[in-house]
């Protein structure tokens, strides 16, 4: 990758949008992200779409200005009011990001795919990276987990009554409240947690922050069904394939099955897990409905990421 003066964030620290400055106060932060769908109701997944790639600008601190639509829809095999509903929802979303739409881009393909890339904006010196982490911050979480379990156990019929809408609801939900309180607190480090996992994306930061990440299993926020979903074997291939990744990164102390296969599991919209000075930590979690403090940041030792 070729290096520039202005590329304030790229690929090296896997963070979750890059930024480029424009001037001494502006810097764009770009982002791209698209899936297939994760729920049925055609405007639910939508407004979970957009809201999942929003949520990489809100990551770094910034806030999203444009977005354009990247669809794929099985044109002839489905009704191209799925489409209008899809779009619906989306284009709701980017409304109450305060983005505007502005285009797109859209292909035949035999499934749905539905996601945006955007732009946003970020003053250069209150970008939050990965690599902002410091050993004594307080880890928060700003959403509860579980959206791959719970949509697993919808996918089966296994679902407890009020799981899939409690799921929906939160992956609705914008991280861009949790975004502003962190920019106004002058934190350093944020990520969203995203297909990789809380511990994937946890991983992401220790390494780029060079320390150590202490998680505290009995801490974690779940979504409602998760622990049902969990005692029945509900689990992904997505979290299989992200607990072989992190195989050697990861002191599980005596971490069950269950609670591994939560940590690894994959987010569809999930929250923010936010690195918090300790004398910051306390009203932030005041200002962020939801906020839990998870863990803790240490002086990276043989593992970047140990389970308490």
């Amino acid at each position: 990758m070729r290096e520039h003066p202005d590329l304030l964030v790229g690929r090296e620290t896997f963070d979750d949008a890059g930024v480029f400055r424009l001037s001494d106060d502006l810097a764009l932060v770009q982002t791209v992200d698209f899936f297939a769908p994760i729920v049925d109701d055609p405007y639910a997944f939508g407004q979970v779409a957009a809201a999942n790639a929003l949520s990489d600008v809100y990551a770094m601190g910034g806030e999203p200005i444009t977005a354009m639509a990247i669809v794929a829809f099985p044109t002839g095999k489905l009704p191209l009011e799925v489409l209008t509903e899809i779009m619906r929802g989306g284009q709701d979303a980017v409304t109450e990001a305060g983005a505007v739409l502005v285009g797109g881009h859209s292909i035949t393909d035999d499934e749905v795919k539905f996601g945006l890339s955007v732009t946003g904006r970020v003053h250069p010196a209150r970008v939050l990276t990965n690599a902002g982490a410091r050993p004594g911050d307080v880890l928060i979480l700003t959403k509860p987990l579980g959206t791959g379990i719970i949509a697993t156990a919808v996918k089966r019929n296994v679902a407890v009554p009020g799981a899939e809408a409690a799921m929906i609801a939160s992956m609705r939900t914008l991280n861009r409240d949790a975004a502003r309180a962190a920019v106004g607190a002058a934190l350093r480090c944020a990520t969203d947690i995203t297909g990789f996992g809380l511990l994937g994306h946890a991983s992401h930061i220790a390494r780029a922050s060079g320390v150590t990440m202490h998680l505290t299993l009995a801490a974690m926020p779940t979504l409602p069904g998760v622990a049902e979903a969990l005692a029945g074997g509900i689990a992904t291939g997505g979290a299989d394939r992200n607990a072989a990744w992190l195989a050697a990164d990861v002191d599980w102390g005596t971490t069950d099955a269950a609670g591994r296969a939560l940590l690894v599991d994959p987010q569809t919209s999930g929250g923010l897990l936010v690195a918090a000075p300790p004398e910051s930590a306390d009203g932030y979690v005041s200002r962020v409905p939801g906020a839990v403090v998870v863990g803790r940041v240490a002086a990276r030792g043989e593992h970047l990421i140990v389970l308490e």
